[in-house]
């Protein structure tokens, strides 16, 4: 499928793909993303099949900003999408809200509430204001598979089957955007993301940190999820030296040093300076990168839990679940 410059005739032209009923991927500033029209339920329809997404796995709409989120929910006057709202959209913030009818069931997996947010990338942006409709739009990439944070990545893995790819470059976050459901009273964090819970919490007060929420209500909820199709190890602690013979890679926070790296076919580092939005950002593109060299299995170095380290260890345990099912 053609996969073009993000230029401002390109993006003209995916917007009117998007009018007719078709599907285009686009970089946003968390990871490339698969959209379609969210108020066209066959449109929709075509992200789950090019996905081969599950249909209880709800969609996140992305919206040009607040004002356009009161058409799609019954929430506009709650105080606290509101104070999110100004804190931080456009950004890589999702809020889990009450749907209103116009929003089809396929997109949010039949439930009561929709999940929206407000991008910043520009070309998100651009791509929304040409196509004057709010899009659905789940990571460009097989289900349960690594997230794509190249247009390489997308044509890669998808490219046949979309009508148009946006090569916007890499994308700057890297890890997909943070979901707090406002649907009942407490504010509840469903997916750690690009936005840190504790920025959250300065805003809204202490959010709920379930340990499992049925049914799924939000994309990145199932155990399994992110991963390479090479099985993947997360330790404890620092790695150790590769068991003789083996074709292991390793996946370093910080570079290992030598005497380790060596045993090992293929190395990624996260953040050779220990930096954990350099980390988060080059999580999946070095994820890819190891599962192209043909390796026997991945093992995958602990991060700091706090800040963006939280986001990290979940989508490395979720890649590591996927292993075990």
């Amino acid at each position: 499928m053609p996969r073009v410059p993000a230029s401002q005739e390109n993006v003209a032209l995916a917007a009117e793909i998007l009018r007719r009923g078709g599907v285009v991927a686009f970089p946003t500033e968390t990871v490339y993303g698969l959209g379609a029209d969210a108020l066209n339920a066959e449109a929709c329809a075509r992200i789950f099949a090019v996905k081969r997404r599950p249909h209880f796995d709800p969609l996140i709409v992305h919206v040009r900003g607040i004002g356009d989120v009161g058409a799609l929910t019954t929430a506009g006057d709650d105080p606290r999408l509101e104070r999110l709202a100004a804190a931080f959209w456009p950004g890589p913030l999702t809020v889990v809200v009450p749907r209103r009818d116009i929003v089809p069931g396929i997109v949010t997996a039949g439930l009561e509430t929709v999940a929206v947010r407000v991008p910043s990338h520009p070309v998100a942006r651009a791509l929304l204001e040409a196509a004057g409709c709010p899009i659905a739009a789940p990571s460009a990439n097989p289900f349960g598979y690594i997230s794509p944070t190249t247009a390489d990545h997308v044509e890669q893995q998808i490219g046949a089957e979309v009508d148009l790819i946006l090569d916007g470059g890499a994308t700057p976050h890297g890890v997909e955007s943070t979901i707090v459901d406002l649907s009942g009273a407490a504010p509840v964090l469903l997916r750690p993301g690009a936005v840190e819970a504790e920025r959250i919490e300065a805003v809204l007060g202490l959010l709920v940190r379930p340990v499992r929420k049925e049914p799924v209500t939000a994309p990145g909820q199932l155990d399994s999820h992110y991963a390479p199709r090479t099985p993947l190890e997360l330790l404890d602690g620092r790695a150790g030296p590769a068991a003789p013979g083996e074709r292991a890679g390793l996946l370093a926070f910080r570079a290992p040093e030598p005497g380790v790296a060596s045993t090992y076919a293929r190395v990624e580092v996260l953040s050779p300076r220990g930096d954990l939005r350099e980390a988060a950002a080059r999580l999946f593109s070095c994820l890819h990168d190891l599962d192209g060299a043909g390796l026997s299995r991945i093992v995958a170095e602990p991060v700091p839990s706090e800040g963006l380290g939280v986001a990290i260890l979940d989508r490395l345990g979720r890649a590591q679940a996927k292993r075990r099912v």
